[in-house]
């Protein structure tokens, strides 16, 4: 990880020709919002003294209290590649902070890092490694998204059936320009869908790359004349996209999680961190997969978890202990999707970990067959519940939940909460396309 001081970041700015900076953060949601500035500013940005209306973002503050400033994270300097190499743009990550110098309660950044110094006090540094996924879609000749695209491209295809390839490859080029470590790119199962997978790192550093991540593959497939969408489910009878979170605790340097003695070579913390994501994840759940759309990726028969279960032998259960041992040991939580912020995605893992982890919670037996292929009664037997079906049922857990109360705050929380009823109100009243191909034509 890049370590700069004022100075060096002074220094870079002038041998770089850097004319514009943005000074980049996220709302409750996980929207990248920015502030630009030119180099003349570049004093004040340093100093921490930029200021923006938080009443105009959505989920921070009323507009009594609407002052607030950003204090750029200096280690999250980066030139854009893709803009003029005359003129550079660069980028800050920043802190949002109140102007008595306190941190905005309701900045995600910081309440993910809240729980971060909640693990580092028990020693512990969560590493994190996603698998994120996302459509390139074509694009209307004005520039309006669409869902379509005539590829036909499947599981690990190659050009001409992969039609994606060369705007991945660039994706990945512009990637590694900004100092990500790619580990694989691929065509995914349906048509026009992709993953990019990107070295762990700690959690906040993850957060950060994905947030960069998905502006990154935004930017680059305009440029080839197609739509980029992280949605969830964006069309009916494919596979949605997911966020597969791959998590390991670290102490001492040494993966935890890793224990040659233990049973299929584990230790009991990671069974605890296990068993805190089994107890928590209903509640979890609206954090994870926040959209409406979410929730029609999670349904049987697209690969996507339903059930809260736990397996290192196959892919159906909620969590997969992938094969690796050692230091790549690690707990793969696979609800989660490309929708979700991911500083609080993160933030409610940690938490929910750490909370198996102090009361040495015990998960239930590994569920080491097909769920899908099990009756209602061999679930029942095993005690196997659903993840909510859909948001409303996720908020109602959500509400219930201690755990969010104390992660996210009372702020942030009840911003969310307001927001996504919501949005749950909003869908309920839709006439949708299938209601009138169902009924308009017969009742």
């Amino acid at each position: 990880m890049k370590h700069y001081t004022k100075q060096d970041i002074i220094q870079l700015v002038e041998e770089e020709d850097v004319e514009f900076i943005r000074l980049q953060f996220a709302d409750i949601f996980g929207n990248l919002k920015n502030v630009a500035v030119t180099t003349s500013q570049l004093d004040k940005v340093l100093d921490n003294k930029c200021m923006f209306d938080g009443s105009s973002i959505e989920g921070f503050v009323r507009i009594e209290e609407s002052d607030m400033y950003l204090y750029p994270d200096l280690d999250t300097f980066e030139i854009f590649p893709w803009r003029p190499q005359q003129g550079k743009v660069a980028r800050f990550i920043c802190d949002v902070y109140r102007p008595d110098g306190t941190p905005f309660e309701g900045d995600p950044r910081y309440i993910l890092r809240k729980v971060i110094n909640e693990a580092k006090e028990l020693g512990y540094t969560l590493n994190v490694g996603p698998e994120c996924e996302f459509f390139l879609f074509n694009a209307e000749d004005n520039g309006e998204p669409t869902n379509h695209s005539l590829e036909r491209g499947g599981y690990f295809d190659v050009g001409p059936l992969d039609a994606g390839e060369n705007a991945r490859r660039e994706i990945v080029m512009t990637l590694e320009d900004m100092g990500f470590i790619i580990e694989a790119s691929h065509h995914e199962v349906a048509p026009a869908q992709h993953e990019i997978d990107f070295q762990y790192d700690d959690a906040l550093s993850t957060a950060d790359n994905i947030m960069t991540f998905k502006l990154v593959v935004r930017t680059i497939a305009k440029r080839h004349g197609l739509h980029a969408t992280f949605m969830p489910k964006p069309k009916s009878g494919v596979n949605g996209s997911g966020m597969h979170i791959n998590m390991s605790l670290s102490k001492g340097g040494k993966n935890i999680f890793d224990d040659p003695e233990g049973r299929l070579g584990l230790s009991a913390d990671a069974y605890h961190f296990i068993a805190g994501l089994i107890k928590h994840m209903e509640g979890m759940t609206a954090v994870t997969n926040p959209l409406v759309n979410s929730y029609k990726r999670l349904v049987p028969g697209y690969e996507a978890p339903v059930y809260i279960a736990w397996s290192a032998t196959n892919r159906s259960p909620l969590i997969r202990i992938p094969a690796p041992r050692g230091t790549g040991a690690r707990v793969e939580l696979r609800c989660p999707d490309p929708a979700a912020n991911p500083y609080l995605a993160l933030a409610v893992c940690l938490a929910a970990g750490l909370d198996g982890i102090k009361n040495k919670l015990t998960p239930p037996d590994s569920v080491d067959v097909n769920i899908f292929a099990m009756s209602e009664e061999e679930k029942a037997a095993k005690a196997i519940k659903n993840l909510p079906s859909d948001l409303k049922e996720a908020l109602k857990f959500f509400e219930e939940s201690e755990l969010i109360k104390n992660v996210l705050g009372e702020h942030t929380r009840n911003k969310y909460l307001e927001a996504k009823k919501a949005e749950w109100n909003q869908y309920t009243i839709q006439v949708s396309e299938w209601e009138l191909g169902q009924y308009l034509h017969r009742i």
